[in-house]
């Protein structure tokens, strides 16, 4: 910046790059000295003219962000604002009233610009962002005045929101799950992403039934919701921890991150195979048999296109991993809001699972390898996660919470979590752990918050969608509230435990004293 705008006369001090500034620098630099020559105020507002010192003050690095041309935060600020602001411009141009205050895509807009932020604010004080985006969607359905944002939100447009975020995560789920790789990898993985889920799956399905009155149906759909463990929370923790060497030598960053796919998988194939079986209508044969011809024909659909995305884009297609990106992204979203259209609804995430599935293991294949497809697919659920955890947030009245449904929810949860903490610590017993690192395994377990959101209220969803019965709509916002509930309690503790316990139940790696001995190699 000062190389460029400030004047030199005597030209001694300037690097031979810096006297050589392009055509289009230079005269940017003239305008700009043009510019400002006519009035003396603006002066004070360069970043020419307040140069940091060598240790400056909190007030001199605050005054120095907001000089001119924009910069660092303030820079990325105004970017988001123009872009804000000008996509709400053109929803205007189109829609009309509803892009005005008061309309559905307007609530929708506030809804998400203050989530997002809500969830930087988290993120900066150590909580993780998705916290803050669903207090967020709380606030926004309880609190007077505001509220007028969350219950003036349509419920078709935050349904399909939810299902597009379900389908993103299905995604990567199933192009995360590598059979090779898994092979490679011990027993324990399997044990301990099918055991737990299992145990807490059934435990709350019992519990729920004699403490919230469900019938059994839909208890142990509330048992597979709240017993799947969140990515969001458990993978950026595992991370840290393993850029800092803990637990590396005994791979448990690994297994831990390999078996949370499986675990989410299972708790979300759980989820819908119960929700077909709750909602089947007709004969007895049929009710039987909906579940199973659901799942069959969700494996059929991701083998045929899943089949077909190993051939289609071609070899030697330019940016053929955005065309990757796109092709999987619109047939996923077919197979999900397809079963919704013919009736099916528990048959479409195991055909975007499938098929997600079956992808990834084509594209696997010697000079099929496109890695950037995962990294467009962590962009755009970096772009979807404020908006779940907002939605699902809005689903949450606290003025219409019954206390009954919290003390005895909140005793369910204490109960499930319990035997999942104890059947974590169990499974991994044979695996040359020491008794620390099982019992840090099992706190790794716990953190919940993904899957929650996006399948949570699937069950209200469907029930509102078919106009239900009353005493079905109270069933589904009790399961909304326990999922709630259940990721406020769960992520932020678990991010903290697995935070203070990591350091000291895992060991570190040690550093490798022969590459350290020879100078050459430390270089």
């Amino acid at each position: 910046g000062s190389t460029i705008i400030e004047e030199n006369p005597q030209g001694m001090d300037k690097a031979p790059d810096e006297k050589k500034l392009s055509n289009s620098e230079d005269a940017d630099t003239k305008y700009s000295h043009k510019l400002i020559s006519s009035c003396y105020c603006c002066k004070s507002f360069l970043r020419s003219h307040h140069e940091l010192p060598e240790h400056p003050t909190v007030s001199e690095l605050m005054k120095y962000s907001f000089t001119c041309p924009p910069h660092g935060k303030v820079g990325d600020c105004l970017i988001w604002i123009v872009v804000g602001l000008s996509f709400w411009g053109i929803l205007v141009a189109i829609t009309g009233e509803l892009a005005l205050p008061g309309g559905n895509f307007f609530n929708l807009l506030v809804l998400y610009v203050v989530a997002l932020v809500a969830g930087f604010m988290a993120n900066f004080i150590g909580l993780p962002p998705l916290l803050g985006s669903l207090v967020v969607g709380i606030l926004f359905s309880s609190v007077p005045v505001i509220n007028v944002v969350g219950h003036n939100i349509d419920t078709y447009w935050s349904s399909a929101l939810r299902n597009i975020a379900l389908v993103i995560i299905l995604i990567r789920a199933g192009l995360g799950l590598d059979p090779v790789a898994l092979k490679k990898l011990s027993c324990t993985v399997i044990r301990l992403a099918f055991l737990p889920c299992l145990i807490e799956a059934t435990t709350m399905g019992i519990v729920s039934t004699f403490f919230l009155g469900l019938p059994w149906s839909w208890g142990f759909m509330l048992g597979f919701i709240v017993a799947a463990v969140s990515p969001a929370v458990v993978v950026p923790s595992l991370l840290k921890l393993s850029e800092q060497g803990y637990g590396v030598d005994q791979g448990i960053p690994t297994l831990i991150i390999a078996a949370a796919s499986i675990d989410d998988v299972l708790a979300i194939t759980g989820f819908s195979v119960l929700l077909g079986l709750t909602f089947a209508e007709g004969s007895l044969i049929w009710t039987i048999l909906k579940g199973p011809v659901e799942i069959l024909l969700g494996i059929i659909y991701g083998i045929f296109f899943g089949l077909l995305c190993w051939f289609v884009p071609y070899k030697e297609k330019r940016n053929r991993a955005v065309y990757k990106f796109i092709i999987v992204f619109c047939l996923g979203a077919l197979g999900m809001f397809g079963s919704h259209k013919v009736g099916l609804e528990s048959s479409g995430p195991i055909a975007v699972l499938a098929f997600a599935f079956v992808a990834g293991l084509g594209w696997r294949r010697p000079g099929k390898e496109d890695p950037d497809v995962g990294v467009y697919y962590r962009f755009v659920w970096k772009i979807f996660q404020p908006m779940l955890f907002a939605l699902i947030g809005t689903e949450i009245d606290v003025a219409a919470i019954d206390p009954d449904t919290i003390g005895w929810g909140l005793l369910a949860v204490v109960i499930s979590l319990s035997f999942r903490i104890l059947t974590s610590f169990v499974v991994v017993m044979g695996a040359a752990f020491t008794i620390w690192e099982r019992l840090f395994i099992a706190i790794a377990w716990l953190p919940k918050a993904t899957v929650q959101a996006a399948i949570g209220s699937q069950a209200l969803d469907y029930v509102r969608l078919h106009n239900g019965e009353d005493e079905d709509i109270i069933r589904g916002e009790k399961i909304v509230t326990i999922a709630v509930m259940v990721i406020l309690v769960t992520a932020p503790l678990g991010a903290a435990a697995i935070k203070l316990t990591g350091p000291r139940f895992l060991a570190k790696k040690l550093p490798n004293l022969s590459l350290m001995s020879d100078p050459e190699a430390t270089v």
